[in-house]
């Protein structure tokens, strides 16, 4: 049964705690040397900043679900692989830890979810219907769907209040859907999960006080991969499996598109540089502001697209599938990422713009 009223105090307990406590983890980033040190090649902050403020959203998040306390036969494994993608992203905020080391603490939190039972058993298809999966096959692709979503926001967290700017876009996206799916523990815990990023975001935008670290980053893509496996991947959808892809379309496509540059350029995919699309925009000449901005609107459109995707039509879903094609047509010639640097669609905007302007008197 929903009760709007206990929603709307867990939203605002994890809002709030994430607004006390995180001025907390600013002074003790500093006194412990938790900071993240500019350089030359990649990063765009000038000083020293706080590099722990995942730690924030976690603890809003804790005491939101404290409150509403959502139950859930995979909740205790759900809470446990948080804690284990917690503390790998806290190493690695404190120590820089390899890559490898980094990955095998998100395989454990993955592989905890998966033994609790919670994996990915179908999808739906247009004309086959719902397709179940091997067991193999669907606890790979449940770890491979963790890991890939926990990175995904994890890379796209490099301008100040992106990766939580785009979380949090996500996870309403997914709140929509679960309200009209009827999905109560999803709703709760999406709830939990916006707040505490609100309340983080407040010192996170830019100019920021705090960066979320990778504490943050892996909690906050964790959360959203299980989620969407709470509700999005037990729908009856055409495509029901391309609807959290959706969701975070933006992240993903970034992380494809580094794993082919890296590829391209014989490098290791997990090698950091200064490539992503929030760089792009910024040397399109776009601002900070601006390219964050930017990004949380395309956002928003694929967030869009994916509610309505949720309960579409074999038909309307090919029609907003066509449309994500062009969001993503539209946000790579915006970034100036298109192959050759081709603008057909900003070049027809710009071409009815002029045939729309009124003839000036000379």
């Amino acid at each position: 049964m929903w009760n709007i009223s206990e929603l709307l105090i867990a939203f605002l307990i994890s809002c709030g705690t994430a607004l006390l406590v995180t001025p907390l983890i600013i002074k003790l980033s500093f006194k412990f040397n938790i900071v993240d040190k500019p350089d030359n090649n990649r990063k765009m902050h000038k000083g020293p900043k706080p590099s722990m403020g995942g730690l924030g959203i976690f603890i809003g998040t804790a005491a939101g679900f404290w409150y509403l306390q959502p139950a859930s036969p995979e909740m205790n494994a759900i809470i446990l692989g948080a804690f284990i993608m917690l503390i790998t992203g806290i190493i690695d905020d404190m120590f820089e830890i390899r890559a490898a080391y980094k990955l095998c603490g998100q395989i454990a939190a993955a592989v905890v979810v998966v033994s609790s039972g919670l994996i990915i058993d179908k999808v739906t298809l247009p004309f086959t219907g719902t397709v179940f999966l091997n067991e193999y096959v669907g606890i790979a692709l449940t770890i491979f769907w963790i890991l890939a979503a926990s990175n995904a926001i994890n890379l796209i967290d490099g301008l100040d209040g992106l990766a939580a700017g785009v979380s949090i876009i996500a996870l309403i996206s997914i709140l929509i859907m679960a309200v009209t799916d009827f999905r109560f523990i999803v709703v709760a815990l999406c709830v939990i999960l916006i707040g505490s990023s609100l309340g983080f975001l407040f010192f996170n935008f830019h100019p920021s006080k705090i960066f979320m670290g990778d504490t943050g980053a892996l909690f906050l893509g964790y959360s959203i991969a299980v989620v969407s496996m709470l509700g999005l991947f037990k729908n009856v959808a055409f495509f029901s499996f391309i609807i959290p892809i959706i969701v975070i379309a933006i992240p993903v496509f970034d992380t494809l598109l580094a794993i082919i540059r890296r590829m391209m350029n014989h490098q290791g995919i997990a090698k950091p540089d200064n490539k992503h699309i929030h760089y792009q925009l910024m040397k399109r000449g776009y601002s900070h502001r601006a390219s964050v901005l930017i990004i949380y609107g395309f956002s928003v459109f694929f967030g869009i697209m994916a509610v309505i995707f949720n309960s579409a039509t074999l038909l309307s879903s090919l029609a907003v599938l066509a449309c994500i094609v062009i969001g993503f047509q539209l946000f790579s010639e915006i970034a100036g990422i298109t192959i050759h640097n081709r603008q057909p669609i900003l070049r027809g905007i710009r071409q009815l713009t002029k045939l729309r302007k009124p003839n000036r008197m000379k």
